[in-house]
């Protein structure tokens, strides 16, 4: 049977290369939902000898007959929005008509910027690494019912009345910690009466009716999540995590569409492992090891949104596995094969030691993550370029024997190679779309 709705997922701690899936299958679909998450997400996409950085509008805009949403899940952050807008008008996209913000998504303010980088300074040693562009103090506010959301622009005078209410619990507080000067709420409000001007044909309060209206008629609709799964609010590395769900679950729930509407899940997982920020990373090279691998650059390790270095290691078994069965994900698209070209021993993660104990699976509370210890599967490297192979059968026989023994031991068909950033460096098993 043809897959009517995907949702790609990523499995491992964020950045395993979900734009490129979501671009490719974009070919394919009517509708591209972007579910959850705000501008703290980021997605690069190599096409038409361009590179294009997407951090909230979902990557489906690039091809001109497919509609896209921003889904009520999400938190938008206006003035970014509209200048990622701008950008990609800037580079011939066309959006308006095509681009649809859900009224029901919650803006992010000023104060949840400032916010998120005076609790970062706060923790000291403690601070967890976010981006800080007030995702989590949005996501908090809207939790605490005292949210601004984003269809509130279109009405000026319940926008200016929510924020003065929100403004004095917010300068209650600072009075209370002290030492940071009130919130100015006049600037805020005329600055985002500007950006109001500039949203409004973009803001929709029928997104979801759209979505479902869209699922039910048959059209191709793809769900892209944000972050990855070891990043979710309640199940990931906690509290080294997003601030909202980044599993399949959470991604359905973010655009409104019930979870027997799904027809597939393409868990998106890196061919070695990564992660942004501080937290567990029990595979993590060593500084000999990595002096092995492809530099950051090289190997487009450096994070779209904040340009951050990432954190590399080894290919991690029991996270991934665990994390398709959550996700209950239908196949797997493992990316970036090329970097692994020149390494002549590649090392496999699987299995965990903690405390002279055996597992299998990594359920445990943070402090136990950091004490792992990893079991180890060395293969042989190919020593061979895959860069420009055009189907399965002609990667080089080692990489072959590389990739079974990850489906074997995750227990998950892969569906989807990627050996490079372009979009014709795929190599496709199944039809997804």
């Amino acid at each position: 049977m043809q897959n009517r709705v995907i949702i790609v997922v990523g499995i491992q701690w964020g950045d395993e290369g979900k734009g490129k899936i979501i671009d490719l299958l974009s070919a394919h679909a009517d509708v591209v939902v972007r579910c959850q998450g705000g501008n703290n997400a980021g997605h690069t996409i190599v096409a038409q000898q361009k590179e294009f950085k997407f951090h909230l509008i979902p990557s489906g805009v690039l091809y001109p007959n497919v509609h896209c949403y921003v889904a009520g899940g999400c938190v938008v952050d206006a003035k970014s929005l509209i200048l990622e807008i701008q950008e990609l008008e800037k580079q011939g996209i066309s959006l308006l008509g095509r681009l649809h913000v859900s009224a029901f998504a919650h803006l992010i303010m000023p104060y949840h910027k400032d916010w998120d980088l005076w609790q970062e300074e706060r923790k000291g040693h403690l601070a967890i690494g976010t981006t800080r562009k007030g995702i989590g103090p949005c996501y908090a506010d809207k939790a605490s019912r005292i949210g601004i959301q984003v269809g509130e622009l279109v009405y000026p005078d319940r926008f200016r009345e929510h924020l003065h209410q929100v403004v004095a619990l917010k300068n209650q507080e600072i009075i209370q910690f002290g030492q940071k000067p009130p919130i100015q709420e006049k600037d805020i409000y005329e600055e985002y009466l500007k950006y109001a001007s500039f949203l409004q044909p973009y803001i929709s309060f029928t997104v979801e009716k759209a979505i479902v209206e869209g699922v039910d008629k048959g059209k191709k609709v793809l769900l892209e999540g944000a972050h990855g799964s070891y990043l979710d609010c309640t199940f990931g590395t906690y509290p080294y995590v997003t601030a909202t769900s980044a599993l399949a679950s959470g991604i359905a729930e973010g655009a409104g569409v019930g979870p027997t509407a799904i027809d597939h899940v393409i868990g998106v997982v890196k061919a070695f492992t990564t992660r942004v920020g501080h937290g567990p990373f029990p595979t993590e090279l060593s500084t000999e090891e990595a002096s092995l691998f492809l530099s950051h650059e090289e190997a487009r390790e450096v994070a779209t949104t904040t340009k951050r270095l990432r954190r590399m290691g080894w290919f991690d078994v029991p996270l991934v596995r665990n994390s398709l069965r959550r996700n209950g994900a239908s196949s797997m698209a493992i990316m970036k094969l090329d970097v692994l070209d020149k390494l002549a021993e590649i090392k496999v993660c699987i299995a965990y030691q903690l405390n002279g104990k055996r597992m299998d699976f990594p359920e445990m509370l943070t402090c136990d993550w950091e004490k792992l210890e990893p079991v180890y599967e060395t293969f042989p490297g190919w020593l061979e370029s895959t860069e420009d192979v055009s189907s399965y059968e002609k990667l080089p026989l080692k990489a072959i024997a590389y990739l079974e023994a990850i489906e074997r031991l995750c227990n998950c068909p892969i569906s989807l190679i990627s050996c490079g950033p372009q979009r014709e460096r795929t190599i496709y098993r199944s039809k997804l779309l």
